[in-house]
């Protein structure tokens, strides 16, 4: 994770109220003196104000208060009898109960709050790998295809958009680089029947990214001299966002 992930995970959670009171402070202090800090909580804030718009308030049934109040009386006049700290307890959590009821009127709003926290964590602390495609234009000879690639799971995946069978030929995949030396190296061949050809590499995710693919007609069983024999389609890699 890079600091400016660091820095928009906390300051999402600073927004969403799920620091404890040492952590929020400590965040209040820091973005004073860190601009970057005090952006990335602002975009929260204008991110997540529909929240306050689309999260109803969640209300306690309306005779809760009064029953635990009833409950407490009854407990206290129990306790009257007993020692001096005991009530200290009850007159304490009395205090305790009148808090939970101005808490209680929140309550669907902190609901939506934790759930995005929880969406908040599988998407920052997780970012996603984009995928990464490539189109191979159409001419007077080829047609286009279409290359999508995984490079976290260094998987290639090749569909024809317009491709037709050529009888005794066959169409075949390759790869350039300087990091693999001279001339294009054969990925292999493609499906005869055109469906979606699939293909494991092994080559590092750095060089694919960088790499020039190719697709060339060839004769049936593929290329005799190890090079295209026909005129190539060439493409490279472009990340797209999901």
């Amino acid at each position: 994770m890079t600091p400016s992930d660091d820095i928009d995970a906390l300051a999402g959670e600073y927004v969403l109220g799920t620091l404890d009171v040492a952590e929020r402070a400590t965040v209040a202090a820091r973005r004073q003196r860190e601009p970057a800090l005090d952006a990335a909580i602002s975009a929260w804030e204008v991110r997540l104000a529909p929240l306050n718009e689309g999260a109803a308030p969640a209300a306690p049934p309306p005779d809760l208060f009064h029953r635990i109040s009833r409950s407490l009386d009854q407990s206290l006049e129990a306790a009257r009898t007993k020692t001096p700290s005991a009530l200290v307890e009850l007159a304490d959590l009395r205090v305790r109960v009148a808090r939970w009821k101005r808490v209680a009127v929140s309550a669907g709003s902190m609901a939506a709050a934790l759930a995005l926290v929880i969406g908040l964590r599988e998407t920052v602390l997780r970012p996603q790998q984009p995928t990464y495609v490539a189109v191979f234009a159409k001419d007077d000879v080829l047609p286009s295809f279409y290359l999508t690639m995984d490079l976290e799971k260094r998987l290639l995946t090749i569909r024809p958009i317009d491709a037709q069978r050529q009888p005794g030929k066959t169409y075949q995949l390759w790869i350039a680089s300087d990091q693999l030396g001279p001339g294009p190296q054969s990925l292999g061949l493609m499906d005869d029947d055109l469906a979606p050809t699939r293909k494991q590499l092994t080559f590092d995710p750095a060089l694919l990214q960088r790499a020039t693919f190719g697709v060339s007609l060839e004769p049936a069983g593929g290329s005799p001299t190890g090079r295209p024999t026909s005129p190539a389609i060439h493409a490279k890699l472009l990340p797209i966002a999901h």
